[in-house]
């Protein structure tokens, strides 16, 4: 939005996210650019008006917000005609980027990574344990440091020091590896990681492939309580068509193409998913309805090392 004012481009905000009037704006306005979270994309892919929308002004946009199954940018790329989109990676406390793509990227690097540091931010992947540097390749936690990144949270100084180290980098919570070329791609976030039995379990991989069941218009991992294993793996998905597909068939599409202890024990339909006014996905509060529905107090309760 301040780009758009500091460089005189015509600019159609929506006051409240809906793919109808997206689409609409699209066909109307002859939008060149659009920018959104994964969820706002994949919701105007699958709107009944995305068949009758003219892409044919459309060039470039930026996706953020939250990790994008790769089908998901693939899509936006081939059907939406937006070769030069890019994209953006970072939180509020980062201003909120450190890397991007670049307009120009192959499509490889659009789809697999979400590209290199900004101008004058540094980036590095490091032990979430011992906040030792990792090399290429080695999964860690994502830290950046530069110009960009906050003074501190306002007068709330024992979580300032736990977000940003002596040396001042930020910590991220988010886990990520640098690929020999320079590109970031994001693997998952730390404090999503669920814990199964001793096995480290990483949510966007297994919502990567449910997402390409044909059936499946949008998928979000959880961990939930479990009095045997500590945490079991709950998969909400969101169906392209109510009753298409059941539990089970969810659960077999898993086991038959993933480790079995990735298979979720618990699979449940919904509507939609809890978010903020952002656009991100609100994972604690799909836990705690979770607990509610599934009856998971006791397991909750049980006190682990």
């Amino acid at each position: 939005m301040t780009a758009s004012v500091t460089h005189g481009t015509t600019m159609v905000p929506i006051p409240a996210y809906s793919p109808k009037l997206a689409l609409e704006a699209i066909r109307k306005e002859k939008i060149t650019a659009v920018n959104g979270v994964p969820t706002m994309f994949i919701a105007m892919l699958e709107h009944p008006d995305f068949e009758n929308t003219d892409f044919s002004n459309m060039r470039t946009g930026i996706m953020a917000g939250s990790p994008c199954p790769v089908k998901v940018m693939q899509d936006v790329l081939d059907k939406m005609h937006m070769p030069e989109i890019t994209i953006v990676f970072g939180q509020t406390e980062s201003s909120p980027g450190c890397t991007m793509s670049s307009s120009d990227d192959p499509i490889e690097v659009k789809v697999n990574t979400v590209g290199r540091p900004l101008p004058g931010i540094e980036c590095k992947v490091v032990d979430p344990e011992t906040g030792e540097d990792l090399p290429d390749d080695a999964d860690g936690e994502f830290v950046a440091r530069g110009y960009n990144i906050m003074r501190g949270y306002y007068k709330m100084p024992a979580a300032t020091a736990g977000a940003i180290d002596s040396d001042g980098w930020l910590h991220t919570g988010d886990l990520s590896r640098r690929r020999p070329d320079g590109n970031y791609k994001i693997t998952g976030r730390i404090r999503d990681m669920i814990i199964r039995g001793g096995e480290n379990i990483y949510p966007k991989e297994i919502e990567d492939f449910i997402y390409t069941h044909e059936a499946v218009r949008d998928v979000q991992v959880i961990g939930v309580p479990d009095k045997d294993y500590g945490e079991a793996i709950m998969a909400c998905v969101v169906l392209k068509e109510p009753g298409s597909i059941s539990e089970e068939d969810v659960k077999e599409f898993v086991r038959s193409h993933m480790a079995k202890h990735k298979t979720p024990k618990y699979v449940r339909f919904v509507d939609d998913f809890p978010m903020n006014a952002a656009g991100k996905i609100l994972k604690y509060k799909m836990v705690e309805e979770a607990v509610e529905l599934l009856g998971l107090q006791d397991a909750k309760r049980i006190a682990t090392a």
